[in-house]
């Protein structure tokens, strides 16, 4: 049996100044329809109407077109709108899901109206609305050939692709393709990590050794320039063409520093696959950790979720095993080496001495080898019951939800 899995493949593209054209009309339709779905839907519920999807898209999109105030809708590609419309239904479904207990996971909020204000802007094509030329070029339904930025070659032929407009100006398309996973040699070594901040992850591997990996700090070397660029945004008159060239500056500046991260956690995440048959990583909730006023800024900087997310991904599409240790692990605060658990520890201490055994540990280097030592005996304890004997032990979070 043939495991296939789905990736996204992502790539610069450049319009022309009529594609540009084109492809704004085409947000701004996407966007109506998908906020007409919702009205839509909001409607028949408050007067008790069961309605369908298909009922949904006859309304705002079928018949939209016939009539005066929606006739511009004819103008751009019917897919997108189509697509919008079950973005739309998709959301509410998420909605009900998460407000009956169906879905697991973090509680999803009611789906919200898209606004032409938002920064980011995108539609999704599917079937014959977009092909790839023969020139290389990415032919889309009523805007034309564009041009792409081809860093790598696409693997197969993609079933869609989102067109994407980022804060910073720039257009993007990504495609969604069907993979084959890429299977590594089995390793005997396995590695808990722990996430800080100094250090983006403290690793220590079943051999013993301790493994370091930077946090480089990406916002906080680009910090400096971006306050200047917000002053001199603030100065500006709100809705002057002005401001909105000092709001792209801003944007170009986060959308670097976004790239070097996640350029850099894709480095470190498909690092830590290679060498690692299971790697164990502590639970934390980050949206709860970023109320502290003093770290939020430094803990978006560091961005665990994402780099956490990156390993998971590598590691399902490499054949590794990636387990979360519940968040209530004291990792910190316990002796990997006798099991003696402090009652405090402040987070200035970054060093402590076990007074039960007189064992020096370095923090984060000690909360690694407990990780460690969880998720190998939580993995072996597949029913998922409460390990034995010791209590310093605690059962991996099956949920495994993580805020991204």
């Amino acid at each position: 049996m043939v495991i296939v899995m789905l990736a996204r493949y992502r790539y610069r593209i450049e319009p022309n100044e009529q594609q540009r054209s084109m492809l704004a009309r085409t947000f701004g339709c996407v966007r109506v329809v998908f906020n007409d779905a919702i009205r839509c839907r909001e409607d028949a519920w408050s007067t008790g109407e069961k309605i369908t999807p298909t009922e949904v898209q006859r309304r705002v999109v079928t018949e939209a077109k016939t009539t005066v105030e929606r006739a511009w809708l004819a103008e751009v590609a019917s897919v997108a709108l189509v697509q919008a419309v079950r973005d739309a239904h998709r959301a509410h479904q998420n909605f009900y899901a998460s407000t009956t207990g169906a879905r697991r996971g973090r509680r999803v909020g009611k789906p919200r109206m898209k606004s032409r204000k938002d920064n980011r802007q995108s539609f999704r094509l599917v079937g014959d609305a977009f092909s790839i030329r023969e020139s290389g070029r990415l032919y889309l339904a009523k805007v034309g050939e564009v041009r792409v930025r081809w860093s790598r070659e696409l693997p197969s032929t993609p079933s869609s692709v989102t067109i994407i407009q980022e804060p910073d100006g720039h257009y993007y398309a990504s495609f969604v393709i069907k993979i084959e996973p890429e299977r590594l040699p089995v390793v005997e070594q396995e590695a808990g990590i722990d996430l800080g901040i100094s250090r983006l992850a403290t690793v220590v591997d079943t051999t013993g050794r301790r493994t370091d990996v930077v946090n480089p700090k990406h916002l906080a070397r680009k910090q400096r320039k971006l306050s200047r660029l917000e002053r001199q945004k603030s100065r500006c008159m709100p809705g002057s063409n002005n401001r909105t060239k000092a709001r792209r500056k801003v944007a170009v500046q986060h959308s670097k520093v976004a790239r070097a991260r996640r350029d850099y956690h894709h480095k470190q995440a498909l690092g830590l696959v290679r060498e690692n048959q299971a790697i164990y990583v502590e639970d934390l909730n980050v949206s709860g950790m970023v109320r502290n006023r003093r770290l939020a800024r430094a803990i978006h900087d560091v961005a665990w979720a994402q780099f956490v997310r990156l390993i998971e991904e590598k590691a399902e599409r490499c054949g590794r095993t990636i387990l979360r240790v519940s968040r209530w692990l004291p990792s910190s605060k316990t002796c990997s080496g006798c099991g003696y658990v402090l009652t405090e520890l402040p987070l200035q201490v970054r060093s402590w001495e076990c007074p039960a055994c007189d064992t020096s540990h370095d923090r984060d280097a000690n909360a690694a080898q407990n990780i460690l030592a969880a998720g190998q005996a939580e993995r072996r304890n597949a029913c998922g019951a409460q390990v034995s004997p010791s209590s310093t032990m605690v059962q991996g979070d099956e949920a495994g939800s993580f805020s991204t």
